[in-house]
């Protein structure tokens, strides 16, 4: 059976979402799961449910669509479009719910064959004021949407009209799943705890690998074998996206995935990796010296990169914007850079003129943070909705960045990444760093809560744990 504690915040999320159409006239909101995907030949790739869909179902079912059929007076029902029970193809592929049981079990006001999808939409669709539909989510759903309008529109003489406008559904869900319930962060938590541990293991695998016989053969595959044995182990569906295990000068190439480099002493190994529990993410980048010690060129920078991290955390706040945490981290960076000579002071003498010339982007090329939630990269507006333009310097004008407020998820993870070039000092080349947590911003003053704060990052507990 289903999670009930799922179902009644599914539920909730429902009602809101049925508030919100009321407000705005009434209509009919459309939301597909996602489609299977085939690898090659006769093999699928792991499905994983569309998240939208699943934020207002709890329905991990391919072959899906909810629809919401709600009156400007509040009124509404719920119907869910799912694979009829057959009994046959549970033989070859698993248990399906049908949508009797489907109804019931996850209670919806009625549910439908997928089948019937084309006779029953147009149906649903006459004599509405509105559509809303997720714009630019999955490729044809446009199509389909247009075919059951035309079918609506071929009804004209019989006096049914079909709905005059369509609205984009994301811009109310992004702004819903953008704040984290108890439940929802009581899973990020959860989820957080077994990639730490994935962390701890893969580093011990590392310096293990190195310092006991016969020290040959170890790989980037290996660190990431112990990862996903973790991550299954605790009780994980998978990954949360695609492991990056980075040793050496791999680690300076942001998107690097794990593949069969070898792991030596004297390197540093950059992992960003973490699972996915209950259709809810971590993220989590750690960086360690694969034999256990950090050389001195090493720490110089992984403590610059540290002391940005914690420059970022403290400025994670409520009433903050989104971008304070990165000005934040961009300052001890610039700093940093330049006390170790990276960037020569007769190119930029200061924090400030690094910053403002940009020289920093050499080592630094990504933002600090992102959203993070039922996806990895989660949806919400990084602008503060509603504010009004401001005017940039080259007479551009944008909104201000979003306020951080209580509830919200996002990541915190500055680096750097120094290749071998002429013009640098040849004893950091090759070094990439980056320190990543997941934090939820509480009210009242307080600071944020580091939700994967279970894996080590200092060099004292890094180079203990790896002991």
């Amino acid at each position: 059976m289903p999670d009930s504690n799922l179902l009644v915040r599914c539920a909730t999320r429902r009602a809101e979402v049925v508030r919100q159409l009321a407000a705005a006239g009434g209509g009919v909101a459309l939301l597909p799961t996602a489609p299977e995907a085939m690898r090659n030949r006769d093999a699928d790739y792991p499905y994983r449910h569309d998240s939208y869909f699943y934020y207002l179902t709890g329905f991990a079912e391919p072959h899906s669509l909810l629809a919401l059929q709600v009156g400007a007076d509040g009124s509404s029902r719920s119907v869910l479009f799912c694979r009829d029970k057959d009994v046959e193809r549970e033989i070859w592929d698993g248990f399906r719910w049908g949508p009797e049981a489907a109804r019931e079990a996850f209670g919806f006001d009625a549910a439908l064959s997928i089948n019937s999808l084309d006779a029953e939409l147009p149906r649903l669709l006459a004599d509405q004021p509105a559509v809303w539909w997720p714009f630019a989510l999955q490729a044809g759903l446009e199509t389909q949407v247009e075919r059951w309008l035309a079918a609506v529109r071929a009804q004209v003489r019989a006096g049914v009209t079909a709905p005059r406008t369509q609205h984009d559904l994301c811009a109310i869900l992004d702004e819903m799943r953008l704040f984290k319930d108890a439940y929802e962060l009581d899973v990020i938590r959860r989820a957080s705890a077994i990639s730490a541990q994935g962390h701890i293991r893969a580093m011990q695998a590392s310096s293990r690998g190195l310092r006991q016989p016969p020290q040959q053969g170890l790989r980037e595959y290996h660190l990431e074998a112990e990862l996903l044995h973790t991550f299954r182990q605790g009780g994980s569906q998978a990954p949360a996206y695609g492991s990056i295990v980075a040793a050496g000068a791999n680690a300076c190439v942001l998107h690097y995935r794990a593949s069969d480099a070898p792991v030596r002493a004297g390197d540093l190994v950059l992992i960003d990796a973490a699972c996915e529990l209950d259709g809810y993410a971590s993220d989590i980048t750690r960086t360690f010296p694969a034999d256990g010690r950090f050389t001195g060129p090493q720490r110089a920078l992984y403590d610059v990169v540290l002391a940005a991290q914690a420059a970022a955390l403290e400025a994670s706040v409520e009433g903050a914007r989104f971008t304070d945490p990165h000005d934040a981290a961009l300052r001890i960076l610039a700093q940093g850079l330049l006390d170790h000579g990276l960037i020569p002071r007769d190119a930029a003498p200061d924090a400030d003129a690094v910053i403002a010339t940009g020289a920093y982007k050499r080592f630094y090329m990504h933002r600090t943070s992102h959203w993070m939630g039922m996806d990895v990269h989660d949806c919400g507006d990084y602008a503060e909705p509603g504010a009004a333009l401001d005017i940039q310097p080259d007479g551009s004008r944008k909104r201000p960045a979003r306020i951080l407020r209580e509830a919200m998820v996002l990541t915190i993870e500055p680096g750097l990444y120094v290749r071998a070039a002429d013009d640098l000092p040849a004893a950091f080349h090759g070094i990439g760093i980056r320190i990543e947590d997941d934090i939820a911003v509480r009210g009242g003053g307080q600071p944020c809560e580091v939700l994967t704060a279970a894996a080590p990052k200092t060099v004292a507990d890094i180079e203990a744990v790896m002991r």
